[in-house]
């Protein structure tokens, strides 16, 4: 595997920076102490120009080669946060902040693009220029779009936009990519319902809002298995039932909340249609009044071509072709990278973490294993799109 022989030189040094990010996880905008050692670490690195507060919290870092005026502007996004968990895993370098846990892996891809950021400022082998961008507030909170919109792509002239996230479950060493929709839109709905209540001994006089959110709940499934393309892909699903305080009182009111996950527009404009379709009904026939709140959160994560093409070429270089997947299965999870493809053309590619715990949970951990194969990746990028004429 053609690691990049520097990176592997201060491979140790990368590894006590994810330690040390894992060691104090911080969530969504308040990643303050993370910024602030980031952006430390950019200045002494030689970075030309490193920008805080961009995005509420988030960091940028502008790297310009030999020639920066004869080339495009690569862009290199890390994310920031961790997820509110307690941590499980027993490691030396655990959470010191309870319920607090990098249980994604940012902690690794905050590393592994200094670690590509360091190379980078090092050798300066490219024409054009370089901007690392280390954002806030990914699991959630839409630091992407924060970024976007304080002005990212315009302020550092960037042409094109990569980034990418560890998989539990693919070899460390390998990749997988594909062009177009690779992660989903993830909409979020809730839903009151209003009743009317009494004694549990006598519903007849009232309107019971739980048998009205249990058939709503019943036929919202009927969403994906009736109304649905069997080829395309969509998720619905109720996470939250709230309703009552008593054994013998039929509650006045109900709240559901959920989540929708989608790969097309047109996927997404169904789900919000039906749903409000089927509340009016059962609305109609229960006699309560159902009221839905329904919000587009992260769009989907849609891989442009030629930069997928470009991305996995790189990929392929640094792990062999046979340890590239291009045409992986798009994931139902969301991203909110998804708002800088959006912005600019780009990829979103998987790198291996080996057989660990999955994302998101309590006793996942990111593999220290893998650091110098995505610092390689990520600084390849830059030196591959940019090579000199």
């Amino acid at each position: 595997m053609p690691i990049i022989n520097r990176l592997a030189e201060f491979q140790n040094d990368i590894v006590a920076w994810r330690h040390d990010f894992h060691r104090h996880p911080e969530l969504l905008y308040d990643v303050n102490r993370t910024a602030e050692t980031v952006a430390g670490l950019l200045k002494e690195f030689g970075v030309d120009e490193v920008v805080t507060g961009l995005g509420r919290t988030g960091v940028v870092g502008v790297i310009r080669g030999r020639n920066s005026a004869a080339g495009r502007t690569i862009g290199l996004r890390a994310d920031m946060d961790a997820l509110p968990i307690l941590e499980t895993t027993g490691k030396d370098y655990a959470s010191t902040e309870p319920g607090k846990m990098h249980a994604c892996g940012h902690d690794g891809h905050t590393a592994m693009l200094l670690g590509a950021a360091r190379y980078l400022a090092e050798t300066r082998n490219f024409d054009g220029t370089a901007v690392v961008i280390f954002q806030p507030a990914e699991e959630g909170g839409g630091g992407g779009r924060a970024m976007v919109e304080d002005g990212l792509m315009d302020r550092f002239a960037i042409d094109e936009v990569y980034g990418l996230h560890n998989m539990p479950g693919i070899p460390v060493g390998s990749f997988a990519i594909r062009p177009g929709p690779i992660m989903a839109a993830t909409d979020e709905f809730n839903i009151e319902i209003i009743g009317v209540g009494g004694h549990a001994a006598k519903p007849h006089v009232t309107v019971d809002p739980i048998v009205t959110g249990a058939q709503l709940v019943t036929a919202m499934q009927t969403i994906v298995s009736r109304s649905v393309d069997p080829l395309e892909a969509m998720v619905v699903s109720v996470t939250q039932f709230h309703a009552g305080q008593a054994h013998n009182i039929i509650p006045g009111d109900a709240r559901l909340v959920g989540t929708v996950r989608t790969l097309m527009p047109e996927m997404r404009d169904l789900a919000e249609a039906r749903i409000r379709e089927i509340a009016a009904g059962i609305a109609l026939a229960s006699g309560a009044g159902i009221d839905v709140e329904y919000n587009r959160n992260y769009p989907v994560t849609v891989n442009h071509v030629a930069q997928t093409d470009f991305a996995a070429g790189v990929a392929s270089a640094i792990a062999g072709a046979s340890h590239v997947d291009t045409a992986v299965a798009p994931m139902m999870g969301g991203e909110d990278f998804s708002y800088m493809l959006e912005a600019r053309p780009g990829a979103f590619i998987f790198m291996g973490n080996g057989d660990s715990a999955g994302l998101h949970n309590s006793d996942y951990d990111f593999n220290d294993e893998a650091l110098p194969v995505g610092a390689s990746y990520l600084a390849k990028l830059v030196e591959t799109a940019l090579a000199p004429a």
